[in-house]
């Protein structure tokens, strides 16, 4: 009788099911998961805010435990980046409750989807965009404990591999203009509809579901609400076609308005942003590299509390910019609520450099001393941040 083959002693042995069980049972957590973050989008949002929320208040978060908190803040915005990925994959598939689809994509939700579902180059450019943005200032943190020089190499290293991507981007949409962020933004979640008052009096009798059947067994002649959806919609039972609510008596127009259709909601999604040319792309290149020289800048100069050069330099770049974009009459509405986003951005450069240093950190003085105990010490952590992170004011 031939020996038994070393394979097959390893299949019969005892050990050998329990460690497939083992390796079997990660794919399943994560997949019990992602079904728990499909089903329960609405409370998943409101858990990511509240967490998100802390992170900010925690106190001593700047000084004692920088690197935890933000840490902490890092993770959740990771996090909430897988959950966004699992939410429009579902919604995408339509493994989304309907009282979870949100009534119509923003058009910069159209816009940066359909270019992730386009492009798979798009798609894992932007995905590094953004996850370097989410770790940058926790980077940045862990940079400095190993000394001021290897800090600012990490920020510029960081401020090029951001510059890069958006360049790559640029390139990909056939230089159209880059949306921030450039990943689809989780649309709001509509809240539930109010119990019906008829069927909270009904509960409050104690009568069950079976009692409201009209036919149904002890019926006390009240119909059931059969095809009444989670937002109030009715759907008819034979059709299967749905009828919307109406409004409340004082928001007709606020209902009629939501359901007009403008220019940009029948406009093809690649259509929403204009190809940029000449100087409007030129641009366009000019604010995706003005971080990068700011930095560079920074990074080189002796005094970098005082010192105006890179601030100047930054500013001047973002401000030439600004100046060579297109203001035409065929500039999408899109594209001008963009760059009204990166002039509100601007407000930042206030709270840099040796503008920072000079100007701004007095006036933040003297808001915090004639604010009360509790909020001045929450000014006074965050000054701490502004004046020692370069990333803490990074837009």
């Amino acid at each position: 009788m031939s020996k038994p083959s070393d394979k097959q002693d390893l299949a019969a042995a005892p050990g050998s099911s329990g460690v497939k069980r083992a390796f079997s049972l990660p794919p399943q957590w994560l997949h019990m998961y992602d079904d728990f973050i499909t089903k329960n989008s609405h409370q998943v949002s409101q858990i990511e805010s509240t967490l998100r929320s802390l992170t900010y208040i925690i106190p001593g978060r700047f000084r004692d435990a920088e690197i935890a908190s933000e840490s902490i803040h890092s993770g959740v915005q990771l996090l909430s980046l897988y959950h966004d990925t699992l939410l429009s994959r579902a919604a995408t598939l339509s493994k989304l409750p309907l009282s979870s689809l949100p009534r119509a994509p923003s058009p910069q939700s159209r816009y940066t989807k359909f270019w992730t579902l386009k492009s798979a180059f798009y798609r894992r450019v932007a995905y590094v965009l953004q996850i370097v943005n989410y770790v940058q200032l926790l980077c940045e943190m862990s940079a400095k404990r190993r000394g001021e020089r290897v800090r600012w190499n990490v920020v510029v290293l960081l401020e090029a591999i951001k510059a890069f991507c958006k360049l790559l981007l640029l390139r990909i949409t056939k230089s159209r203009p880059l949306l921030t962020p450039v990943l689809p933004e989780r649309e709001p979640i509509p809240d539930e509809a109010p119990e019906d008052p008829e069927e909270a009096e009904l509960r409050a009798l104690g009568e069950d579901d079976e009692d409201r059947k009209p036919f149904g067994k002890g019926s006390v002649g009240v119909p059931q609400r059969k095809g009444v959806g989670p937002n109030g919609e009715w759907t008819m039972p034979r059709t299967g076609m749905s009828l919307p609510t109406l409004p409340a008596p004082g928001d007709t127009s606020g209902y009629l308005l939501s359901r007009v259709l403008t220019a940009d909601d029948i406009k093809p999604a690649s259509n929403l942003l204009n190809r940029l040319q000449g100087s409007a792309q030129l641009a366009e290149v000019l604010h995706i590299l003005a971080p990068l020289v700011f930095a560079i800048a920074l990074a080189r100069s002796k005094d970098k509390r005082k010192s105006w050069t890179p601030w100047l330099l930054g500013v001047g770049t973002e401000l030439a910019a600004r100046q060579l974009r297109d203001r035409g009459l065929q500039t999408t509405p899109l594209e001008r609520e963009e760059w009204n986003r990166r002039g509100w951005a601007m407000g930042w450069w206030a709270m840099r450099g040796a503008f920072y240093e000079n100007v701004t950190k007095g006036v933040v003085g003297g808001v915090r001393s004639r604010m009360p105990g509790l909020l001045a010490g929450i000014i006074e952590d965050y000054e701490y941040l502004w004046e020692n992170y370069y990333f803490s004011t990074s837009a």
